[in-house]
């Protein structure tokens, strides 16, 4: 199902290494993810190359920049069908991973499939802002990642709550946006972050990506996150 080949042209761009074991892991998942997508909307993508590229690949992008420690706890807010978490817990199996998602389905799918590879990730079914404000979560992360459609200054009070100082958030773009960027830096200042690096790169036929890395450097205010509602009406300015 994966396409070795391409999947080793991107790793050696990234500057990072997947062995056979790794790559059989991702094998299997992507299985998973074509069958289970038959009767479940976890995709759009389902042909091998573009499983390779837009999943899997660019999940493992985030370790051109940040690459997880032995131990460390990492968060994937709005996970979906588990990208990049699951991907990046397939290639860093010592690592803690915990993935947030609002559909129960989809994260039923990546514990079972998940569980058949021989991994574990603790899935929880919950909106980011009512996890956010939980104790067990808020501030508690060494990595948090968030490969998702929102503007980067909502999609910032979804995240930092999340990532304990010192941390690091890396919210994955599309495209590079210089004008939400330069929106969302007052948000990300008052959320206790600071961008660190904007790191863009060419996914091949998928176009250009953006990994914006932000360190958490003090306390998010314990307002937020606010209520989804709120940050859609009221965005921080």
């Amino acid at each position: 199902m994966i396409n070795k080949e391409l999947l080793k042209e991107y790793t050696d761009i990234f500057g990072i290494t997947v062995d056979e074991t790794v790559i059989d892991r991702f094998d299997k998942y992507a299985e998973a993810l074509v069958e289970t997508n038959k009767h479940l909307n976890l995709t759009a993508i389902t042909d091998p190359d573009g499983v390779t590229v837009k999943h899997f690949a660019d999940s493992l992008s985030v370790m051109s920049v940040c690459k997880p420690e032995k131990g460390s706890h990492l968060l994937d807010v709005g996970t979906g069908a588990g990208f990049p978490g699951s991907v990046l817990l397939m290639a860093n199996p010592d690592i803690n991973m915990t993935l947030i998602d609002s559909t129960q389905k989809k994260l039923r799918f990546i514990s079972e499939t998940l569980d058949s590879i021989g991994l574990y990730a603790e899935t929880v079914h919950m909106r980011a802002e009512e996890a956010g404000q939980l104790p067990e979560y808020r501030e508690s992360f060494d990595t948090v990642t968030a490969r998702a459609v929102a503007n980067l200054r909502e999609l910032s009070e979804y995240c930092l709550p999340f990532v304990k100082i010192g941390g690091t958030f890396i919210a994955m773009k599309s495209v590079k946006t210089d004008e939400e960027i330069s929106e969302a830096e007052k948000a990300i200042t008052l959320l206790g972050g600071k961008i660190e690096k904007i790191h863009s790169f060419e996914l091949g036929d998928a176009g250009e990506r953006t990994l914006i890395i932000i360190k958490k450097i003090s306390h998010t205010p314990s307002k937020y996150p606010r209520p989804s509602a709120k940050i859609a009406k009221q965005p921080i300015k």
